[in-house]
């Protein structure tokens, strides 16, 4: 990637100062299942990725959705809802001592997300919703937009600008995956420096973007064995973070399980990453 320096955006941490992301700052793991299921999974979760990064000085943000709205099937999965998840991601986020990120759908969940979360999230089907990225940046918290399956790298320009317009400083972008055709989703490295240009840490998403959307028919297949090669490209390009769907047990996932990366396998690959950031910085 070039030479463009991110100012970094700061991301408030319950035990500690601000956790910096962006040029010169260490690397962000975003991370956590898919959906709350318990919160003994939850928090074990948590707990055992937070011990990870700190070995490895990584920054870490736990991640879970209350409600995951854009479910394959009326009858999936969607987490406890709004209120039960919220106060579920606030009792880890105290109890642990981990910022805590998760997905909102509709401006009605902006003002109680925002009094739990530290990082407001965007999904990517939603990364065009005008109405909810400003009510998203009016709350002063970090927002991190997923780029649409649909959506060209250089058109997150104006999900930028929608941002910064509502008095948004705290930006950063994800990259998922493109819709290749049905059920495929392929990764355009080139993205990862196209919203990087737009001076917000960009983060690569390496469990959605192996993701085979409606491939199962009633839900989504994936490609986990392909997680770690396409992480180690996307690291190597200087990216600022990752955001990764980890469980203990994936095969036993509530929701993504095909696309997640098992807890026990996720140190490893760090371990490989950070050798990689070392090597091209």
């Amino acid at each position: 990637m070039d030479e463009l320096t991110i100012q970094p955006v700061a991301i408030d941490h319950p035990a500690g100062p601000p956790i910096l992301v962006g040029s010169g700052q260490p690397l962000l793991l975003i991370g956590g299942p898919c959906a709350l299921e318990s919160e003994e999974l939850a928090r074990r979760v948590a707990g055992t990725l937070q011990e990870i990064c700190a070995r490895l000085g990584i920054s870490y943000v736990f991640k879970a959705s209350f409600d995951k709205a854009n479910r394959t099937s009326l009858e999936a999965y969607r987490g406890p809802g709004l209120q039960e998840g919220l106060a579920t991601l606030a009792r880890i986020r105290a109890d642990i001592g981990v910022p805590v990120i998760s997905d909102i759908h509709d401006i009605t969940q902006v003002d109680a997300a925002a009094e739990v979360l530290d990082i407001i999230q965007i999904p990517a089907f939603l990364c065009r919703q005008t109405d909810l990225l400003t009510a998203a940046a009016r709350t002063g918290k970090p927002v991190n937009v997923k780029k649409g399956q649909f959506v060209s790298p250089w058109d997150m320009k104006n999900a930028v600008d929608k941002l910064r317009g509502a008095g948004g400083s705290k930006i950063m972008l994800v990259e998922r995956g493109a819709s290749f055709g049905y059920n495929n989703l392929v990764v355009d490295m080139r993205s990862l420096p196209v919203m990087r240009s737009f001076g917000c840490p960009v983060i690569y998403d390496a469990t959605h973007s192996v993701q085979l959307p409606g491939g199962a028919g009633g839900s989504s297949g994936g490609q986990r064995e392909f997680i770690a090669p396409l992480a180690r490209a996307a690291v190597a390009t200087g990216i600022d973070g990752l955001f990764m769907e980890i469980h203990p047990e994936p095969e036993k996932a509530l929701c993504d399980g095909p696309n997640s990366i098992r807890l026990d396998q996720i140190e490893e690959i760090l371990w490989q990453l950070l050798r990689i950031r070392r090597a091209v910085a």
